[in-house]
């Protein structure tokens, strides 16, 4: 696609480097205002799985840990789940970055952000949830009252998708998961906004 092209929101697309990405506003999980685009920072835009998702809690708690230093780089994190606000409060409520619901999938589909049985079939999905802080990630989704393999009708079979967005919302890179646990790491992201 051209720089010049803009996707209609509402329109399934796939977003590669140099669409423009439409102005939004979004609301977070804590009534947060979150713009997308962000006129004065880089937005990392990342798409989750449900919000149980022990790989998905696992990456955004190394997120998480690397905070200062993605927002030291101008960027912006927003994580998207395709889960209710009530179900995400338990798993992503303490998050020091915006973490939106999309239980209707509606941004998913904008993005062409899709669902895959190979989301568990691939055999690095297996992998990722053995990592030794996966345990404590579960733990504390049960202990705050969440049920981290639980769906509640969302689908175990989403795919993650990742977005670095610039202020004027060209998109500068994307990558649309290949499994469940295939996302940009912290120096993924980084590197690529030093770009």
């Amino acid at each position: 696609m051209s720089t010049s092209s803009k996707p209609v929101p509402g329109q399934a697309h796939r977003y590669a480097p140099g669409d423009l990405v439409a102005r939004r506003e979004l609301t977070s999980i804590r009534a947060e205002r979150v713009l997308l685009p962000d006129p004065g920072s880089l937005v990392h835009l990342q798409f989750r799985r449900y919000a149980g998702c022990p790989i998905c809690n696992v990456h955004l708690r190394s997120v998480a840990r690397r905070h200062d230093e993605i927002a030291a780089a101008g960027i912006r994190e927003i994580a998207v789940f395709h889960s209710p606000a009530e179900d995400m409060l338990p798993h992503q409520g303490e998050l020091p970055f915006a973490a939106v619901a999309d239980p209707d999938r509606q941004l998913y589909a904008e993005f062409g952000v899709e669902a895959s049985p190979r989301a568990v079939l691939h055999p690095r999905a297996w992998t990722a949830p053995l990592r030794p802080q996966t345990y404590s990630v579960v733990i504390r989704g049960i202990r705050a009252g969440g049920t981290p393999f639980s769906t509640g009708g969302q689908t175990v079979l989403g795919l993650p998708a990742d977005f670095l967005i610039a202020p004027d919302g060209r998109v500068l890179a994307a990558k649309y998961g290949g499994h469940a646990g295939d996302q940009w790491s912290v120096d993924e992201l980084l590197r690529l906004a030093g770009r």
